[in-house]
């Protein structure tokens, strides 16, 4: 598999700037060169805590032309805190084999004005045309941004209720009513009664995609996953709503610092409110458990895995060497495979103990 390399020239006054404030948000004309082709771009830094770290991660937007492999945009992320660099894509490839929606990834180089900047994680964008290549139906898509995106009435930042439903969300594309579709699902997905919930939610969510994107969250252990991390799609033809996984690092054995998080840290019922209230209801909890039994089985084992990880460790190997930020953690990146093997392992066997007492 070969990685592709990214020169990016960025004008030494606009360079100057965007490393003045990591947290201006204002993008920068730039040149983005890939092969033989160049592209006019405007790029900035992307992410929270993430812009502290050395080794930055960009947002790219193409302006001409437009699109870049039909993409208008693509994130560009150092994986910093990472030291496998493989986290983040494994657990989207691996949501995607479950039957979740999911962005594609793949790692490339890039360099910033000759300077070589080392290992990136691709990562798609998703908006309009993430449903064009999956041949989806066009929908409302609602970025979850912060914590307040907790399927909830109240604020877990303040522990007040929200004064706006849909608080914890960007609107990414949609029309100007999509909102309103937004708010009635939190509304409802709290206020009804038990014994309509069947009913009212199926009305609202694709209950299925959602507890295979729940069982993905639990095996991967993504502890920020359950309010945050993901995105919204509201399909337009059915009319459901669908959870979009994003920002997976902090996963299989490691948390947002890069230190160990044990195999137990997260339960299997999750932690958020929509969760709760499935699992509350007896059909959706024999899915979830039907669900998670089978993944269990087929995708989150030793066997599926292990080539998965090992062919992608092996492929980024030669290019961390030659990386400038983590070409002295080579060891680290070395012994990762087995730290990611051992979660598996014990995760899935902490999680099977648990179902066995579900039902």
């Amino acid at each position: 598999m070969h990685i592709p390399k990214y020169d990016i020239f960025i004008h030494p006054m606009d360079l100057k700037e965007l490393k003045s404030d990591i947290w201006i948000d204002e993008p920068l004309p730039a040149t983005f060169k890939s092969g033989k082709k160049r592209y006019e771009i405007d790029i900035a830094y992307r992410g929270s805590h993430i812009r502290k770290f050395k080794k930055k991660s960009y947002h790219v937007t193409f302006y001409k032309p437009k699109t870049f492999g039909n993409a208008h945009e693509i994130h560009l992320n150092a994986e910093y805190k990472d030291p496998s660099l493989i986290r983040n894509k494994i657990s989207l490839d691996f949501f995607a084999d479950i039957g979740t929606l999911s962005p594609a990834s793949h790692h490339v180089q890039i360099s910033i004005n000759g300077k070589n900047e080392g290992v990136y994680l691709q990562l798609e964008s998703v908006d309009e045309n993430f449903l064009k290549k999956r041949n989806l139906p066009l929908g409302a898509i609602f970025y979850a941004v912060d914590d307040d995106a907790n399927f909830s009435l109240m604020s877990p930042i303040d522990h007040e209720t929200k004064k706006q439903l849909d608080s914890g969300y960007e609107q990414k594309i949609g029309s100007k009513d999509d909102p309103i579709h937004l708010v009635n699902f939190i509304f409802e997905l709290n206020t009804t009664p038990r014994n309509e919930y069947e009913q009212v939610i199926s009305k609202h969510l694709n209950v299925e995609k959602y507890l295979k994107w729940l069982a993905g969250v639990v095996c991967t252990q993504n502890y920020d996953g359950f309010v945050h991390n993901y995105a919204l799609y509201r399909n337009g033809n059915t009319n459901l709503f669908e959870v979009i996984p994003w920002d997976y690092d902090a996963t299989w054995g490691r948390d947002i610092h890069g230190d160990t998080m044990e195999y137990d840290y997260v339960r299997m019922e999750g932690f958020n409110t929509l969760t709760a209230r499935l699992l509350d209801i007896p059909t959706y909890k024999k899915m979830y458990a039907e669900i998670l039994a089978s993944i269990l089985e087929n995708q989150f084992t030793i066997d599926y895995m292990v080539p998965k990880v090992e062919n992608l460790h092996n492929l980024l190997r030669p290019l961390v060497l030659q990386d400038p930020y983590i070409k002295h953690k080579i060891e680290k990146f070395d012994n990762e495979p087995e730290l990611i093997f051992q979660f598996i392992k014990d995760r899935n066997q902490y999680l099977l103990e648990k179902l066995s007492s579900f039902i």
